[in-house]
Parts: structure tokens; sequence; C-alpha cells
């Protein structure tokens, strides 16, 4: 399994003059500090990790025989192993069984921090959510710099569909990547790379995809972006009240949808999840992978069914739903 990672290895970082690659290397998982560099890695099995450098990386990429790639950024309180590595082969595992177009599942990994619960856990990750911006910024401008320095510079197009799913705190991450990409290299914009943004119980201010806010670069970067929310998502009422004690008293783009949908660009749309959060998943807050019973839930299906087709499809065009089975199918 690739994936990415500006957590801190006990091995330190990698000669950045003369690397040396590959090297096994460990997670510190002690140190949530938010590595302001990017190391690109691959995982052989249950804590047995090689970095392999950008290159190596994306030729892996090209050369994987998926179609569509889907870089999956997880929430707070989560560590490598046994949360993300394993929430990444459920998602693996059912979109094989799902059929169709192949789809890579490829984990990026910020320093959640390794203490006693998600309470304890909720500022310091806040913290190094946003403080890993700079370091996921880089792993964008990687993608450009081997983009552009392969087959001898003549900018071969990538041959696959990107993708990225973002759960929960997950979204302050690529929120603080693309505007530190736009602010230091793309300062035209952050280009239209993606071909979907699913945003799932996301811990960010329901004004954030307006233009002018701070995530005003996740509609121009994708042709599709779903939001997926759900108002008794308990995990995101409590946030809701942290939030408070810092001023910031908007709700949760994970708990209501975009504050207005009129402000937000037409490639957004909402998905009402409250029907069946609680049912997959208590709190409430887990439930873009799999049902009650371990099938695909409705909005792992619901992505499934977006990558398949290349676009959102909802009832005449509406842009704010209840997500429910007849959503979730493809032709």
């Amino acid at each position: 399994m690739l994936f990415a990672t500006n957590r801190t290895f006990i091995q330190g970082p990698s000669c950045s003059r003369n690397p040396q690659f590959p090297r096994s290397v460990d997670f510190n998982l002690d140190d949530n500090q938010a590595g302001q560099s990017i190391s690109f890695c691959r995982r052989n099995n249950t804590n047995s990790y090689i970095e392999i450098g950008h290159s190596a990386f994306f030729d892996a990429l090209e050369a994987d025989p998926a179609e569509e790639i889907l870089f999956y950024i997880h929430g707070y309180s989560t560590l490598p192993e046994p949360v993300i590595f394993s929430r990444t082969e459920e998602l693996q595992q059912h979109f094989n069984a799902l059929g169709g177009k192949r789809i890579r599942v490829v984990p990026l990994i910020w320093p959640c921090d390794n203490d006693s619960g998600p309470l304890q856990d909720y500022f310091g990750d806040q913290m190094a959510a946003d403080a890993s911006d700079i370091a996921f910024m880089r792993f964008f401008e990687w993608f450009f710099s081997w983009l552009s320095n392969r087959n001898d510079g003549q900018n071969a197009p990538f041959s696959k569909n990107l993708n990225i799913l973002s759960h929960s705190m997950g979204a302050r991450v690529l929120r603080g990547a693309l505007n530190r990409a736009v602010q230091y290299f793309q300062v035209d914009g952050f280009p239209l790379i993606f071909r979907s943004i699913f945003l799932s119980a996301s811990d960010i201010v329901n004004e954030a995809l307006e233009a002018g806010e701070e995530g005003q670069w996740i509609p121009s970067s994708a042709r599709n972006v779903a939001v997926y929310y759900a108002s008794d998502d308990w995990a995101l009422r409590t946030t809701a009240i942290i939030n408070i004690g810092n001023l910031v008293a908007s709700r949760r783009l994970g708990q209501k949808g975009p504050e207005n949908m009129n402000a937000v660009p037409d490639n957004v749309f909402a998905f009402d999840c409250g029907d069946f959060n609680n049912r997959y998943d208590l709190p409430g807050h887990g439930y873009f992978a799999s049902d009650v019973q371990g099938n695909p839930g409705l909005v792992l299906r619901h992505m499934h069914a977006t990558m398949q087709r290349g676009r959102i499809i909802t009832p005449n065009g509406q842009r704010n739903v209840v997500l429910d089975s007849s959503l979730v199918t493809f032709n």
C-alpha cells in the first residue's frame, strides 16, 4: 500500500541533498509535531514500512492498473496502526467488490496525538492539522514537478483520475494545503486536477466553500464536490461547542452542509446522511465506509458511483438532497 505522511520517523528525516531510497522507517507515535516535509512511502505489512521517494511513488501510481486514484485524508484521533491502514484496506475491499472501473485508495497521514482519548486529542490534533498545510502543499507540488520532468519534459498527461476523500478534520489539512499552494506557487488559483472531492463529516465551518473563505480553492480544484453531512453527528455537535470557546460560532460543514447553497459554486452538492449515520456508527461520525452489517454503506456506494460516472447525478439537478439508495447506482 502506498502512503504519504508528514509524521516523524524514529529514523529521522531522509537526507534532502542525497536521499538514500528505499529505506526502512518506523513511526514515532509519541511525536505529533507536524513535519514541514512530506515522505512518500510503501506499507509492506503491519508495522513494516519503507520510504521510496516521490518519483517512485508517482511512478507506482502511474503503473497501477486502477483508473481512479482516491487520496484518503483521515480525521482526528486516529493513528496509522490499526486505524488508518485498516480503514484504507476496508475502503479498498469495498471498492473492489463493487466492481466497475478500478479504484486505488492511498492514505495521506498527518500526525494525530497518541494520548488517552478523543477530547484530549482535539485541540492538539486541530493544531497539527493546520500545521500540516506546508507538507501537503509540497505533496501536490512534488506531483506537479514529477509531471513536468517525466518523459524528457514532454508533459505527458497523467493517465489516472485523481480524487480526494477527506473525513472530519482532514478537511482542515486539505483546505490548508490548497491555500498554501496558491500562496506560494499557484498564484492564479489552484488548478483543476481532481475529478471528485468527497467531504465527509467535515470539521470546518459551513461557509468554508464560499468565495473568499478559507476553503474556496476546494471547489475550484475539482469537477465535483460532494459534501456529506448529518445534523445528529454527535462528534461534530461536541466540536461545535468546543469551538465556541475559540470564538468560532458557525456550524460545522459536516453538520448542516453549506450555509448557503447559492453562495457556493455550482459543482458543490450536499447530501443529508441523517437517515443512517447513527445506524452505521456511533456517534454518527464515521459513516462513510461500511454499514452495520459490514457491507459498503450508502456514502461509499455514492462515492463509487460518482467515480464510475465522472459526475454527480441528483433528481432534477437538485444540489442539496437526502442521500438514499436511488443515488448510489451507476450504468
